[in-house]
């Protein structure tokens, strides 16, 4: 079953604007308004017969008549939404070529480091494995020779 259709009317002055909707939301929407205009009172439900029968033929459709008057009623003409881009801009692609470029480099610019640093690292534990290793033969050798002067007559 088809909703009920009610019949709303605002006004900027200079013209009224009628449209029959089912709700006073799908009226703004019609009328493009992002603002209550009900609840300013701008805006409001009519009974007028001629409005209805008028509006009631094309339902959803903003009609429009001098303001306050009892002009013709005309159709409003639709005004097409603004186009959007069917993608990004060249701007945003440019954008986002260079952060994936920069993002790239970055990580390489890591590893490299990450690279040179494992480098020192294992000539490092080369270079302690190697001072161990000759302080423990030093180590042995002074024992030995504190070991042979302590038996030694004297």
């Amino acid at each position: 079953m088809a909703p009920r259709l009610k019949v709303f009317i605002t006004s900027d002055g200079l013209t009224d604007y009628v449209v029959a909707a089912a709700s006073k939301p799908k009226a703004l929407a019609a009328w493009g308004s992002r603002q209550d205009l009900f609840k300013t009172g701008l805006a409001h439900e009519t009974d007028d017969a001629e409005l209805v029968k008028a509006a009631s033929v094309r339902p959803g459709e903003v009609l429009r008549r001098p303001a306050g008057g009892r002009g013709d009623l005309a159709r409003l003409k639709v005004r097409k939404a603004p186009a959007k881009p069917a993608g990004p801009s060249k701007a945003a692609l440019k954008k986002l070529a260079e952060l994936e470029a920069r993002l790239t480099r970055l990580d390489a610019a890591h590893q490299a480091a990450l690279g040179k640093l494992q480098d020192q690292r294992t000539r490092l534990d080369e270079k302690i494995a190697a001072l161990e290793e000759g302080h423990a033969a030093e180590r042995t050798r002074l024992e030995t020779a504190l070991k042979a002067a302590r038996q030694a007559p004297g």
